[in-house]
């Protein structure tokens, strides 16, 4: 692991095994140098253990960033199920995981990510006060935090339509949004209200199928997303979308999305800035969540306060952009620049 390409110095890598359930967990703690490390559970059925491990090395990693990109007082750390979410969830995995986010004493704190819903991790919570984005347990519960998420993207489209087009009016403006799920899901909606022509993909029939009803979006095929000739790209489904094979492909003057790790390699920025596209960095962009998980674990949950937090982060975002936009410099390296020297890493 100590040579893994997505090792980056982390504090910690924890496996976690249980034969009843057949639990397969990996929890990463990135740092923990501005606080408790936090960052969702996320459930996917990987082809390898090296792909499960590079997830939550490569997630964790994001998380600290995040965590201080939001300016919380919250280190950066993940969970990583390997399993299907569709058919391999049952009440002993969730009991189990719970167990292993208890067996590290409160130096972790989790929440849903892909593949986890608020069921899910209400389970957990019987085992473990280390966990937030609840219904139902805890007097600062608030429930899933995808549609703060959600908000934080909307609004950082807004600001990079600004830099971009010279307006945030989205109306007439095409946006094609890769993963409707419960972030991409609500992205769409906000962008649908605001008049733009919407665009749509989803491995899940059912979730593409409640967006369009919604929103009168166009269905495109899991491919096709990236031929479109549109003016935001918006992904929201999982990592690495923006890579070799798809940056000669993608047209639009803005990429924008909820999704993680969007750049396969931190030079990619440099190749989109060289093509005129406008990145917001992922960790930046998608921060609301976190900031709303960060309220619950505080004990003392405040809309208001979430609410407040979700503007600097934006006026953050802004002041990254202009930055790069100013001084010829990819928007990642600028974001990371900020991020690494707030976990005491610059």
């Amino acid at each position: 692991m100590f040579d893994h390409p997505s090792f980056d110095a982390h504090e910690g890598v924890h496996l976690f095994h249980d034969a009843a359930s057949g639990m397969r967990c990996i929890i990463a703690v990135h740092s923990t140098h501005l606080g408790p490390a936090a960052g969702g559970c996320r459930m996917w059925d990987y082809k390898t253990g090296d792909a499960h491990l590079t997830d939550a090395l490569r997630l964790s990693q994001g998380m600290s960033l995040k965590n201080a990109m939001a300016g919380l007082k919250l280190g950066g750390g993940k969970a990583v199920i390997w399993g299907d979410p569709r058919k391999d969830k049952s009440p002993e995995l969730f009991t189990a995981f719970g167990r292993a986010v208890e067996s590290l004493a409160g130096k972790y704190y989790t929440a849903e990510d892909v593949g986890i819903d608020v069921a899910d991790i209400e389970i957990s919570a019987k085992e473990t006060d280390y966990v937030a984005g609840l219904h139902s347990t805890g007097a600062a519960a608030s429930g899933d935090p995808s549609p703060i998420t959600a908000i934080g993207v909307y609004r950082g489209i807004l600001e990079c339509a600004k830099r971009a087009f010279g307006s945030a009016d989205l109306n007439g403006k095409r946006v094609a949004v890769q993963g409707v799920g419960s972030v991409g899901g609500d992205v769409a909606r906000h962008l649908a209200k605001a008049g733009a022509d919407v665009f749509i993909t989803d491995i899940s029939k059912e979730d593409l199928s409640a967006v369009k009803a919604d929103t009168d979006a166009q269905i495109v095929g899991i491919d096709e997303i990236y031929d479109l000739d549109v003016d935001i790209f918006s992904p929201n489904a999982l990592g690495a979308v923006v890579n070799e094979s798809t940056l000669d492909r993608l047209k639009a003057k803005v990429i924008a999305g909820g999704a993680n790790n969007q750049l396969i390699a931190p030079e990619m920025g440099e190749l989109l800035r060289r093509k005129d596209i406008l990145y917001a960095p992922d960790y930046v962009i998608n921060g609301g969540g976190i900031i709303n998980v960060a309220a619950e674990i505080s004990g003392d949950y405040s809309r208001d306060w979430v609410d407040g937090k979700v503007d600097a982060l934006m006026q953050t975002l802004g002041a990254l952009l202009d930055e790069a936009l100013s001084t010829g410099t990819p928007t990642n390296l600028v974001a990371d620049k900020i991020a690494l020297r707030r976990i005491g890493r610059g």
